[in-house]
Parts: structure tokens; C-alpha cells; sequence
């Protein structure tokens, strides 16, 4: 088919009854589950008693924002129904859509234990058997990766995925065991022999060793902190993963992070190709490149408006490469359903070549989608 918009970060919501029906019988008792809260609205609870936060920021789309969460009737269904979700697309004007996870990232802070890869297992199954069945080319599904288990777990679930059809696979920020480790070898030559990139989501993902999360919701002003701060939340891993040599060794390999837009890209770009020609005569970097050069060919970040990035294209053509269009769907930052609004305005910020690419382009060429 022909993509001409496509949204590289949209969210699922998982229907509430999901785990608890569909866990393993041995898990059922500790499967998340949708109660009411205090403030009137619908939370998931991991104890079957108590509700951490109510349904809000990140299922407000369509809705108008308030201090009391929502209740599930409340809130889209395309949050958690496939066939739903295509007619939101169609509101917006979007082709197809790249799908974040919500519930299940807390298994990725469970260490190794089997209930954190039931959940990761249950929802891959229904991500591919029930949410991206009504249009596979349009629905692409992200399925969580067992990264804290063991390689033969991890390589077998990549397997399984693969054959269920997909395209890209979705990775920690926080695994228990550095990126850098060589332990991962084998998982990079297996995910660059099937061509599908590693995809990454801000803060998103394992135990926080780094303190993104230290904000509160019930905190005025703390409350909106994290989401500004979280924009710039990619320079660490994907510089860690640039120096560390890991696109040298696997030059193929490809990682999107999403949402955090690119206007911060030119100054981290400088930084690194300066700090490798000072510093080059003693480090001994495990690479032979500019460190810059694996932006747009191995490093991908997704973007909203952005319109410092978009601005900076003329003179900062790589930039043009890198990006990938997103509405952030259905979180509270999200540019749905006036995509076409937001389109119109890219294009007086940049020359026609380049809004094709990140519209639509580079999505097709990171998740091979033709």
C-alpha cells in the first residue's frame, strides 16, 4: 500500500479483562486488573485492591483534560480495539501506526520472574491475534522482548514474534544488564539477520537508574516536569550504544527512540564528533567512524511538533533522515485527531523531499513496510 502519514508512536491500552482472562491458570491471581478508584475513575491494580493512578494523561485523546481520571466507558475504544483504532486513524488522515505497549512494561522490572514473561507473552499473542488482525499493514504491532531472561528465552521470543509477522520488536531503556554487555550479541545478529529495528520509548521500561521518574502526578507542576525533561531523555542510551561500538560490530542494526523529538540532535551531534577527535589519540574507541555518522542510518528518534527540528533541516539536512512522524495517540500531548493541521504547518518548515521522509518515508524504510 502507499504511506504518505504515518504515526511512529501511537499507544495501546490493554482491554482490561486481558489478563486476567488470558494468563497462564498459575497467574491469574496476580493478573493487573481494571477497579475504580477514589476519584471516581478506572485504574489498574497489580494487588486486586488498590488503584495507583485513574485512567487520565494517558488516554485523553478525544477528551478534555481533568484533574479526575476517567472511567473505562469514558475513554476511546480504539485505545484497546484494533478495528477502533483504524477509524481513529482514518479521522486523523494516518496510513498506519506504530503501537506502544502500556500495562505490561512492569514486567520488564520483575528481574526473571516467569509471571514478568507471562504478561510479556500474553500481550504478544493478542497484540498479533486480536489487536493488529483487522490490518496488519497498518496496525504494526511493537511485541516486548524477555530481555532479563535468559538468551535462550529471549531468542526463542523473538522467534515467535517473527512468525506471527513482525516488524519491528520493542526493547527496555533499563535492562537489568547494560546494553553494552557482549551478552547481547547474539540477540543483535539475530534482530539485524531479520532486518526489524529495536525500538525504545523515552523513559519507558525497567528500573530507573537514572531518575527520569522522579516526579509526581499529585504534585503541581512536578506533576507536567517529567514530561518536558523526558524530550531529552535519549541522548544517554543512544550515546552509550554509539560509543560502545555496537553499530560497528553490527552495522545494520537499527533503534528508533521515541518521543523525543530531534531539535536537541545538531549540539548532540557536535558534542560527539568533538569528543572523538580530542579525545581519539588515548581512548582506544572500539569504532573507526565519526560517531555522528550512524544518525539517520542506525539511530532514529520519533517526533511530534517539533518546530525548532523541523526549522533546522536546511542547515541540518541529516535531520531530514533521522525523524519519524508521530501523534503520541492517545496520551495527552498527542497531535490527534488535527493531524492534518500539524502536516500543513511542517510543510512551510521544510522543503517537500524532506516532509515526505518524515511523514511517512523513513517509517517505511526503518520498519521495511514495502
Amino acid at each position: 500500500m502507499e504511506y504518505k502519514v504515518i504515526s511512529a508512536d501511537d499507544h495501546i491500552l490493554e482491554p482490561r479483562e486481558l489478563f486476567v482472562e488470558r494468563l497462564p491458570t498459575e497467574f491469574r491471581d496476580r493478573a493487573p486488573r481494571v477497579l475504580r478508584g477514589e476519584d471516581g475513575g478506572d485504574g489498574w491494580s497489580w494487588d486486586g485492591k488498590t488503584v495507583e493512578r485513574t485512567l487520565g494523561i494517558e488516554a485523553t485523546a478525544g477528551r478534555a483534560p481533568r484533574p479526575s481520571g476517567y472511567t473505562w466507558e469514558e475513554i476511546l475504544p480504539g485505545n484497546y480495539n484494533g478495528a477502533e483504532h483504524l477509524k481513529d486513524l482514518d479521522k486523523a488522515g494516518i496510513d498506519a501506526a506504530v503501537l506502544f505497549p502500556s500495562v505490561p512494561v512492569r514486567a520488564w522490572s520483575m528481574d526473571d520472574d516467569p509471571f514478568g514473561l507471562a504478561l510479556i507473552q500474553t500481550f504478544n499473542d493478542w497484540l498479533f491475534d486480536d489487536f493488529c488482525a483487522p490490518d496488519p499493514k497498518r496496525l504494526i504491532g511493537l511485541p516486548m522482548m524477555p530481555v532479563n531472561d535468559t538468551m535462550e528465552v529471549l531468542l526463542s521470543e523473538l522467534d515467535r514474534v517473527l512468525k506471527m509477522g513482525a516488524k519491528a520488536v520493542h526493547i527496555p531503556v533499563f535492562p537489568n544488564r547494560s546494553y553494552v554487555d557482549s551478552w547481547y550479541d547474539p540477540f543483535w545478529k539475530a534482530v539485524t539477520e531479520a532486518d526489524v529495528p529495536l525500538c525504545m520509548h523515552r523513559t519507558s521500561g525497567g528500573k530507573d537508574t537514572a531518575g527520569w521518574g522522579d516526579f509526581s502526578y499529585k504534585i503541581p507542576g512536578l506533576n507536567v516536569a517529567g514530561s518536558v525533561v523526558r524530550f531529552f531523555s535519549g541522548v544517554q542510551p543512544l550515546t552509550v550504544m554509539t560509543f560502545s561500538g555496537l553499530f560497528q560490530r553490527f552495522p545494520t542494526l537499527k533503534v528508533m527512540d521515541a518521543e523525543v523529538n530531534f531539535g536537541w540532535i545538531p549540539f548532540w551531534k557536535q558534542t560527539m564528533d568533538e569528543n572523538y577527535e580530542k579525545q581519539k589519540g588515548w581512548a582506544n574507541f572500539p569504532f573507526d567512524h565519526l560517531p555522528s555518522d550512524v544518525i539517520g542510518k542506525n539511530v532514529f528518534v520519533s517526533v511530534l511538533d517539533d518546530y525548532q527540528g523541523f526549522g533546522m533541516i536546511a542547515s541540518e539536512p541529516y535531520l531530514a533522515d533521522t525523524a519519524l512522524f508521530s501523534t503520541d495517540y492517545p496520551h495527552s500531548f498527542c497531535l490527534w485527531p488535527d493531524t492534518g493541521k500539524f502536516v500543513d504547518e511542517a510543510a512551510t518548515l521544510c522543503d517537500p523531499v524532506s516532509k515526505d521522509k518524515i511523514l511517512a518515508g523513513n517509517a517505511v524504510r526503518v520498519f521495511n513496510l514495502n
